[in-house]
């Protein structure tokens, strides 16, 4: 399909995003773009959230990763399950019963207001490196397909995408993103299933099965993959990414009764592993594909390689349509998130400081900018296991944080909070390239063993008078 068709029907796809937004922010205030009103309906929060869990880099990524590692990912996605329901039942009842519009401010609460600025810094540096790795992800894929040939540079394609998501969220914030994250999750879901049917062959389970594509469990203790430590880590990516995550607790959190909001995180973990297993079965009939037409393509580059080379250009729109879903809510999600934590966390400015926060969210869209241009230097050949990997450095600390705020009843000097979640992943660094083990390799398991080191060092650090 040429490239000028496929820009006007993602500028089309722009316009029915920011006309859902619009109709869904009015009048929303600071409460809305905080928390929604806190009367967002539980199972539409659920299906949209769908999309943010995923993002661009899952819609590419995971499908490119099943030719190196075929269904190994399934691993992590089967902790999933395990780390929403902890979610669900142990941290949500803590936000709800304070009513919070940022979770950070329970360590507030807890640990006082270093803790809250602490655990504030490092979700606004987990979620802006990984949101701006994602965005890079499919601004590559859309800068290749169509505005490269169209002889637009790759920073107008990036600056463009991130001025059209200004342009819905800097008034709405979280009322419009329960509305518009719904819209691009069908949006995505469509592209899965509308690839995975065109390329299903009978006997293709047997197969992918033939190739050794559908390999799940890693028996070998010192893999990266071991199973055991895959669903280990699958547990705890959750809890950190999902449950200490500002962008993903927002939407929970303008739920409006905590039951409520636990039924739409369970049907989230559910829908999370159904919609998992459907992209690895796509990644397995794409690399069978690229083996019988002996396309030299892997890992990021073979699902757009697959669909704009060989498949029919109705399939190419639905395609490009669908990855422009697929990164949007991990973006505009992670501009209000930061904008919110910013402003409530480290500005500590009041809810109703609407210039303030016009300001922040616009430095943020700047920032993205400046980091997906930098991002395109590295170019990963899958970038999800990178994000992954640090998020093991970022969201370890908070894990230790959030879990000794829970559940140790002991106070912490600023100084020796300050020291211990500073340490502790320097530490993991230094075990991590070292890999003084006998064979035995660090794989997704660093962001557990991060949090670990953290809650240790505060317990030692700790004075011993219990917390009133």
């Amino acid at each position: 399909m040429p490239p000028g068709l496929l820009l006007l029907g993602v500028l089309a796809y722009f316009a029915l995003l920011f006309h859902v937004a619009h109709r869904a922010s009015r009048r929303a205030g600071a409460a809305g773009f905080y928390v929604g009103g806190r009367s967002s309906p539980w199972p539409v929060v659920a299906f949209g959230m769908v999309g943010t869990s995923l993002s661009g880099v899952t819609f590419i990524s995971v499908p490119g990763s099943v030719a190196a590692s075929g269904f190994t990912y399934l691993q992590v996605t089967l902790g999933y399950l395990v780390g929403y329901v902890v979610i669900a039942y142990v941290l949500l009842p803590a936000y709800h019963r304070l009513g919070l519009a940022s979770i950070y401010e329970f360590l507030g609460a807890r640990l006082g207001p270093v803790a809250q600025r602490l655990g504030s810094a490092y979700f606004v540096l987990s979620r802006t490196v990984g949101a701006t790795a994602r965005l890079y992800l499919v601004v590559q894929v859309l800068h290749t397909l169509i505005l490269g040939p169209l002889g637009l540079p790759f920073a107008v394609g990036a600056a463009v995408v991130l001025a059209m998501i200004l342009l819905y969220t800097v008034e709405g914030g979280v009322k419009a993103l329960v509305w518009t994250d719904t819209l691009q999750t069908a949006g995505m879901l469509t592209g899965l299933v509308v690839c995975t049917v065109l390329l299903w062959q009978p006997g293709t389970l047997a197969q992918l099965d033939a190739a050794g594509l559908s390999r799940v469990w890693v028996g070998d203790p010192l893999s990266r993959d071991f199973s055991v430590k895959a669903v280990l880590a699958g547990v705890f990516i959750t809890i950190a990414m999902t449950g200490l995550d500002q962008e993903m607790m927002q939407k929970s959190l303008s739920v409006a009764r905590l039951r409520d909001a636990q039924k739409n995180l369970l049907l989230l973990a559910g829908l999370l592993l159904l919609v998992i297993t459907a992209f690895l079965l796509l990644g397995g009939l794409l690399t069978l594909f690229a083996r019988q037409h002996g396309l030299e393509v892997r890992g990021d580059a073979l699902f757009p390689a697959v669909v704009m080379q060989h498949l029919p250009a109705w399939v190419q729109a639905v395609f490009v349509l669908a990855l422009v879903s697929a990164l949007l809510p991990s973006a505009d999600g992670a501009l209000t998130a930061l904008t919110a934590s910013t402003c409530l966390d480290l500005l500590q400015v009041g809810t109703e400081d609407t210039r303030t926060r016009r300001r922040v969210h616009v430095g943020f869209a700047v920032l993205f900018l400046a980091l997906v241009l930098g991002f395109k230097a590295l170019d990963s050949a899958s970038m999800i296991y990178l994000i992954l990997k640090l998020a093991g450095y970022t969201y370890g600390p908070l894990l230790g944080l959030f879990a000794f705020a829970l559940f140790t009843p002991r106070r912490v000097s600023a100084a020796a909070l300050v020291g211990v979640c500073l340490a502790a992943p320097l530490l993991c660094a230094v075990l991590d390239f070292g890999q003084p083990w006998g064979g035995y390799q660090i794989g997704l398991e660093l962001l557990l063993l991060n949090g670990l080191l953290t809650w240790c060092g505060l317990w030692l650090v700790a004075r011993r008078n219990v917390a009133s």
